[in-house]
């Protein structure tokens, strides 16, 4: 399981794989997804993936599909599948910083962490998707007061989780008393991963607060120019690079289909540092692909070091 102590994660042995649940769209209708939800969690969650992820979107991405394709509600998805496992680590990637007030927010991660006997993570980022702020008629502030509110949320979310109790004076946010209980289980918080691969802005904010990021670029030679960037970022921080978890999200091989494209492109994905990918569960059969993943790819996963 990934924790954080005192800000660092937990060291595995090899390249770990998760699995990213976005698409709740499936031959079966509406009734299909309660019972497909807790099957794909619970067969990941057997099978020894690290981490479980849902979107924390409104609408679904019309980048994707239709916006007005189902889209459920991240948390209480997470919670909902925590109850259908044991050890995997559970998290949206990621919810928007606009999405709900800081204070909100850190009760709702606490709650799940409580919920899950230590579990939860929080993925965050700046927002994206304008069509689901207006639709729902939720604020949506230029790009640069976004990142002013990351940066806020993740200096509130660190103080409820410890042990100051006292206010909070942001330009964007004030709390009068950041009182959060019951804590965390189990450690002293959640870890914290920030989607993105922004070299100015999203990866110094992952040197400074983040136990691990997201880098959401495909190419690989790319992919370790952001890893040296951040890099950079470490040094200027004080921070020791190997304590922040650098994961990606998919990729050009589909790894239950092509597990050997897959596993040659995670070798040279450590080769950079990275110690996780994470893998977008398909429609109808997402149990399926999972079992095929697991066969395949775990154990070949689990002997590649990533360099430090």
């Amino acid at each position: 399981m990934w924790t954080a102590g005192a800000g660092r994660l937990c060291e595995y042995g090899g390249v770990d794989i998760g699995i990213h649940f976005r698409n709740f769209t499936n031959p079966g209708g509406d009734e299909a997804i309660s019972p497909l939800l807790a099957r794909t969690a619970k067969a990941a969650d057997e099978a020894g993936f690290a981490l479980f992820t849902v979107m924390d979107h409104y609408f679904q991405m019309d980048r994707v599909w239709p916006a007005d394709n189902p889209m459920l509600e991240g948390y209480s998805a997470l919670a909902f599948a925590a109850a259908h496992t044991s050890r995997i680590q559970l998290a949206t990637m990621v919810t928007g910083v606009t999405y709900r007030h800081p204070g909100l927010l850190a009760k709702t991660v606490t709650t799940l962490d409580v919920l899950s006997e230590g579990r939860a993570m929080l993925g965050i980022g700046a927002a994206w998707y304008e069509r689901e702020h207006l639709g729902l008629g939720v604020p949506f502030p230029p790009l640069a007061e976004r990142f002013e509110r990351l940066e806020e949320v993740l200096q509130i979310c660190l103080q409820m989780w410890s042990d100051n109790d006292g206010p909070y004076q942001g330009r964007h946010y004030q709390l009068a008393e950041t009182l959060n209980r019951p804590r965390p289980i189990g450690r002293s918080r959640p870890p914290i991963l920030i989607g993105g691969s922004g070299e100015r802005k999203t990866l110094r904010l992952v040197a400074k607060y983040a136990d691990a990021c997201n880098i959401t670029v495909p190419e690989v030679d790319e992919i370790g120019r952001k890893i040296e960037v951040l890099r950079r970022h470490c040094d200027r921080e004080g921070r020791d690079f190997n304590d922040i978890r650098v994961t990606v999200q998919g990729g050009p091989s589909d790894p239950a289909e092509d597990p050997d494209g897959f596993l040659r492109r995670a070798e040279q994905l450590a080769a950079f540092g990275v110690r996780h990918i994470h893998v977008r569960a398909p429609q109808p059969d997402p149990v399926g692909f999972v079992a095929k993943v697991s066969d395949s790819l775990l154990p070949r996963l689990a002997g590649i070091e990533p360099v430090r």
